[in-house]
């Protein structure tokens, strides 16, 4: 009987540590409505600290090749002691939050799709529009949107 407990509390928390490692990866390649919502439904808890973008890998995990290429180039500005030209969460479109009253649409096009996000930050409405390409790896963001501009502009792509 022990045995059986043992292999059945084994296999549970092998599901629980597949759920938690691939989660994200899974909810990626599936739609890009789920890839839009693993992004920003964690903005909405008040311990979240943001989507990490401190490694090349993660930030290939959201952006389409150039983008990324472009975001991996000015995170080494630290290294050079430059200031670098992203400030902020691109996906929120500011430096600090208070996430509410979030929502989302996701119209998909074929291997494109456009992400309209709404929510209040801190009290203030924003809107961040997100366009969406389907890559060999799942979709990602070739584009964000915002109040301040756009992504692409800013690294002049």
């Amino acid at each position: 009987m022990i045995g059986i407990c043992r292999r059945a509390g084994t296999f549970f928390f092998g599901l629980i540590l597949i759920a938690a490692v691939s989660g994200p990866a899974l909810a990626q390649g599936a739609s890009p409505s789920a890839f839009i919502t693993s992004i920003y439904k964690p903005y909405t808890s008040k311990t979240y600290k943001g989507a990490r973008l401190d490694t090349p890998a993660r930030i290939r995990r959201y952006f389409e090749p150039a983008l990324a290429n472009a975001i991996v180039k000015d995170m080494e500005a630290d290294k050079r002691k430059e200031v670098p030209t992203l400030d902020g969460d691109p996906f929120i479109d500011a430096q600090g939050w208070e996430v509410a009253n979030l929502t989302m649409d996701v119209k998909q096009t074929g291997e494109k799709a456009l992400a309209t996000v709404n929510f209040t930050n801190f009290r203030e409405l924003k809107t961040v529009a997100l366009d969406l390409v389907k890559t060999s790896a799942g979709w990602r963001i070739a584009d964000i949107r915002a109040p301040s501009g756009s992504l692409r502009e800013l690294y002049k792509l």
